[in-house]
């Protein structure tokens, strides 16, 4: 089966908004394709305000989480992976749901182009024969 974390990130949201309150996450800043702006980044985590009043162009699917919101005034575009997602809850009173930790996937391996172990930087194995 698919992982229920993006189904409940989405139900929790819609759950905490429906009640009046303002929707917050979690967010391991430092999981692999996650764009948060960094200087808000304290102890590899960020906090972010996903209220419908507090962010535009607002997108949650079974992947990401995506929307425009303004730090320090200047608009910026984020982008969450569902898997960077720490936890989802209400500021006001902390109700909601944390999530275990997820390790992020292996990084694929390098292209032909690039050899692994640095071979090129090396230098040749062959030598001239005269």
């Amino acid at each position: 089966m698919t992982s229920n974390r993006p189904y409940l990130i989405r139900a929790i949201h819609e759950w905490i908004c429906d009640n009046g309150l303002t929707t917050h996450l979690a967010v391991n800043a430092g999981y692999p394709g996650t764009e948060v702006p960094q200087e808000f980044v304290q102890d590899g985590q960020i906090v972010l305000n996903i209220a419908p009043r507090a962010v535009t162009a607002f997108s949650a699917d079974n992947t990401e989480i995506c929307f425009s919101a303004r730090f320090g005034g200047v608009p910026r575009q984020i982008r969450v992976p569902v898997d960077a997602v720490m936890a989802v809850f209400a500021r006001e009173n902390g109700q909601g749901m944390a999530f275990d930790a997820v390790e992020p996937p292996p990084e694929p391996p390098s292209s032909p182009d690039q050899p692994e172990d640095n071979a090129a930087s090396r230098g040749s194995h062959l030598k001239v024969v005269k």
